[in-house]
């Protein structure tokens, strides 16, 4: 038996992969993180499937019952929310599972950030106006950052910037963002995305802690800011599709 970690997307049932809906299908037990999966995630899962709701437990917990539900022969999921790379504690318990001999793997699924981007009908990355992405989170009550990782360093290269685990803080992170990348520029805030509580809200560093902070917005929000974002930006134009482009000489 192997340990299946699932990203479950963002929010919607069928937002999901066909591989990881396989894998919810069979599983007899699933492990997931009530606060940010949807019920009808949840739903793949088999009539008679245990669903371990996982946002009361500290991670010896969670653990131990995966590891208890493995050593009984049953086929585990933990089903983490968007996709497993980012934010959803792996390295943590990959680790305490190969201490315990228990197989394991990784199923991707829809970022949150991917999600937002989608809704928004944006692209992220508009040549000559930002070509990276920078996926960063800010420290309050939270894990440290790692020396270097300062918001203002990621500001000032003025890449799209898309902040996770950051709403309760928006008017102070959007103040600190404006020396960079100036008060007018675009930000979009999205939570829930895909969910039926989605919410998305476009606005300027300037004003969008006063919307954030109107909708009442606490949790499962990102903030996405850059001048990518605006409505009307305008960008060059691709040099992959360029009609311009010589496409004779062979591909080697």
């Amino acid at each position: 038996m192997t340990v299946h970690f699932v990203g479950a997307g963002p929010g919607a049932a069928d937002l999901i992969t066909l591989r990881a809906v396989a894998l919810l299908n069979a599983a007899d037990v699933c492990v997931y993180a009530g606060t940010y999966i949807d019920a009808e995630v949840l739903g793949h899962c088999p009539d008679g499937a245990d669903l371990v709701d996982t946002q009361d437990l500290d991670l010896d917990q969670i653990i131990a019952r995966i590891v208890e539900a493995h050593a009984a022969g049953r086929e585990v999921v933990r089903l983490c929310s968007g996709d497993p790379s980012i934010y959803s504690a792996l390295h943590e318990m990959t680790k305490r599972l190969d201490a315990h001999g228990v197989p394991w793997d990784v199923t991707p699924g829809v970022p949150a950030y991917a999600a937002a981007a989608a809704l928004l009908g944006a692209e992220l990355t508009v040549p000559e106006v930002a070509q990276s992405v920078v996926l960063t989170r800010t420290q309050a009550r939270s894990t440290a950052m790692p020396a270097g990782e300062d918001l203002s360093r990621f500001a000032a290269t003025g890449a799209t910037l898309v902040l996770h685990l950051a709403i309760t803080r928006t008017r102070v992170l959007a103040a600190e963002l404006a020396e960079s990348y100036g008060a007018d520029c675009p930000v979009a805030v999205v939570a829930n995305a895909s969910q039926p509580a989605e919410v998305i809200l476009r606005g300027t560093l300037g004003d969008i802690a006063d919307q954030v902070e109107a909708a009442g917005l606490r949790q499962a929000a990102v903030i996405l800011v850059g001048r990518a974002l605006a409505p009307d930006v305008r960008g060059a134009e691709s040099y992959l599709y360029d009609p311009a482009r010589d496409r004779s000489a062979k591909r080697r």
